[in-house]
């Protein structure tokens, strides 16, 4: 719930210009995708992420999962190799801080660090880098930043694991 009230407020203040009448469309900045990206990891939450990835990000998470199902089905009481979701970030373990490092932006793509941080065990804190790539929409008159990509702390990289986890 307060994911979904801090979500409103972040929306509400990012579309405030466009609706006092100004005629440029207003639309996330790179960094505010990180912002909300960690948002939604401290809130174990991906809604919101869901719903800033490029189509290609979409289409690997959805082959993810139709190939997770069948083997589930294949292997009925076995935890799937998706058992624990998505990987989303370089290591499962949650992260009580998250946080938007350095932001590296050209014209078409953004590379936006997301730190994770362990107060208990400050060794264990990592960064992984969004890879952003902006998308065109003529409709609005301006590119979008969506999330393309996850190049891990571990040197690996969101859609390399999504196709490992099934590699035979």
């Amino acid at each position: 719930m307060r994911l979904i009230v801090i979500s409103s407020l972040l929306f509400a203040s990012f579309a405030l210009p466009a609706l006092a009448g100004d005629s440029t469309m207003v639309t996330l900045k790179a960094n505010q995708i990180g912002e909300i990206f960690c948002l939604s990891r401290l809130g174990n939450d991906t809604g919101p992420i869901e719903g800033l990835l490029t189509e290609s990000l979409k289409s690997a998470i959805a082959d993810a999962d139709q190939k997770d199902a069948a083997w589930e089905k294949q292997n009925p009481g076995e935890k799937p190799p998706l058992g624990d979701g998505i990987p989303w970030q370089a290591w499962p373990d949650y992260a009580a801080n998250c946080t938007v490092g350095l932001l590296t932006l050209s014209k078409t793509d953004a590379k936006v660090e997301i730190r994770y941080g362990f107060p208990e065990d400050p060794k264990a804190d990592f960064v992984d880098t969004l890879l952003l790539e902006k998308i065109d929409r003529p409709d609005y008159g301006t590119g979008v930043w969506r999330i393309d990509n996850i190049a891990y702390a571990t040197g690996s990289d969101l859609k390399s694991e999504l196709l490992a986890a099934f590699a035979e």
